[in-house]
Protein backbone atom coordinates (compact mmCIF):
# COMPACT_ATOMS: atom_id res chain seq x y z
CA UNK A 1 0.00 0.00 0.00
CA UNK A 2 3.05 2.40 0.44
CA UNK A 3 3.88 2.08 -3.01
CA UNK A 4 0.39 3.26 -3.87
CA UNK A 5 0.71 6.48 -1.92
CA UNK A 6 4.22 7.59 -3.09
CA UNK A 7 2.95 6.90 -7.23
CA UNK A 8 -0.42 9.48 -6.51
CA UNK A 9 2.18 12.25 -4.12
CA UNK A 10 4.53 11.62 -7.58
CA UNK A 11 1.30 12.75 -9.29
CA UNK A 12 0.45 15.66 -7.78
CA UNK A 13 3.71 17.20 -8.35
CA UNK A 14 3.88 16.79 -12.25
CA UNK A 15 0.75 17.97 -12.51
CA UNK A 16 1.68 21.38 -12.23
CA UNK A 17 1.77 23.70 -14.55
CA UNK A 18 5.04 23.51 -17.11
CA UNK A 19 7.48 26.49 -17.25
CA UNK A 20 7.34 28.15 -20.81
CA UNK A 21 10.89 28.13 -21.98
CA UNK A 22 10.15 31.40 -23.76
CA UNK A 23 9.52 33.43 -20.47
CA UNK A 24 11.83 36.11 -19.52
CA UNK A 25 14.68 35.01 -16.83
CA UNK A 26 14.32 37.00 -13.82
CA UNK A 27 16.62 39.41 -13.27
CA UNK A 28 19.46 39.31 -10.60
CA UNK A 29 19.75 40.77 -7.45
CA UNK A 30 22.74 43.19 -6.54
CA UNK A 31 24.45 40.05 -4.32
CA UNK A 32 24.43 37.78 -7.30
CA UNK A 33 26.14 40.67 -9.50
CA UNK A 34 28.85 40.83 -6.93
CA UNK A 35 29.11 37.03 -6.53
CA UNK A 36 29.76 35.98 -10.13
CA UNK A 37 32.34 39.11 -10.55
CA UNK A 38 33.80 37.29 -7.34
CA UNK A 39 34.01 33.87 -7.12
CA UNK A 40 37.20 33.21 -9.11
CA UNK A 41 38.69 35.75 -6.83
CA UNK A 42 37.81 33.88 -4.44
CA UNK A 43 38.57 30.26 -5.72
CA UNK A 44 42.00 31.60 -7.04
CA UNK A 45 42.51 32.37 -3.23
CA UNK A 46 41.29 29.63 -1.87
CA UNK A 47 42.50 26.86 -4.24
CA UNK A 48 40.76 23.42 -3.11
CA UNK A 49 37.88 24.90 -1.64
CA UNK A 50 34.74 23.26 -1.01
CA UNK A 51 31.99 24.54 -3.39
CA UNK A 52 29.89 25.41 -0.23
CA UNK A 53 32.67 27.10 1.23
CA UNK A 54 32.77 29.62 -1.44
CA UNK A 55 29.50 30.99 -1.02
CA UNK A 56 29.91 31.75 2.93
CA UNK A 57 32.76 33.83 1.69
CA UNK A 58 31.42 35.51 -0.94
CA UNK A 59 28.38 35.64 2.08
CA UNK A 60 30.91 37.21 4.48
CA UNK A 61 32.75 39.33 1.83
CA UNK A 62 29.29 41.38 0.77
CA UNK A 63 28.02 41.63 4.57
CA UNK A 64 31.64 43.65 5.04
CA UNK A 65 31.10 45.51 2.00
CA UNK A 66 30.75 49.30 2.18
CA UNK A 67 27.52 51.52 1.31
CA UNK A 68 29.41 53.01 -1.57
CA UNK A 69 31.24 49.98 -2.86
CA UNK A 70 27.60 48.10 -3.08
CA UNK A 71 26.31 50.57 -5.11
CA UNK A 72 27.44 49.58 -8.63
CA UNK A 73 25.66 46.20 -7.82
CA UNK A 74 23.02 47.98 -7.05
CA UNK A 75 22.49 50.22 -9.83
CA UNK A 76 22.98 46.83 -12.11
CA UNK A 77 20.38 44.82 -10.23
CA UNK A 78 18.03 47.99 -10.54
CA UNK A 79 19.11 48.15 -14.63
CA UNK A 80 18.15 43.87 -14.52
CA UNK A 81 15.01 44.20 -12.85
CA UNK A 82 14.13 46.83 -15.22
CA UNK A 83 15.11 44.66 -18.03
CA UNK A 84 13.30 41.73 -16.58
CA UNK A 85 10.23 43.80 -16.48
CA UNK A 86 10.10 45.44 -20.20
CA UNK A 87 10.91 41.96 -21.11
CA UNK A 88 7.82 40.39 -19.10
CA UNK A 89 5.36 43.28 -20.44
CA UNK A 90 6.20 41.70 -23.80
CA UNK A 91 5.73 38.40 -22.84
CA UNK A 92 2.64 39.00 -21.80
CA UNK A 93 1.08 40.98 -24.79
CA UNK A 94 2.24 38.52 -27.00
CA UNK A 95 0.23 35.91 -24.40
CA UNK A 96 -2.78 38.09 -24.76
CA UNK A 97 -2.53 37.91 -28.45
CA UNK A 98 -2.18 34.44 -29.72
CA UNK A 99 -5.84 34.03 -26.89
CA UNK A 100 -7.49 36.32 -29.12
Amino acid sequence: MAKKEATKTRKTRDGRKKKDPNAPKRGLSAYMFFANEQRDNVRDENPGIAFGQVGKILGERWKALAEDKRRPYEDKAAADKKRYEAEKARYEQGDEEESA
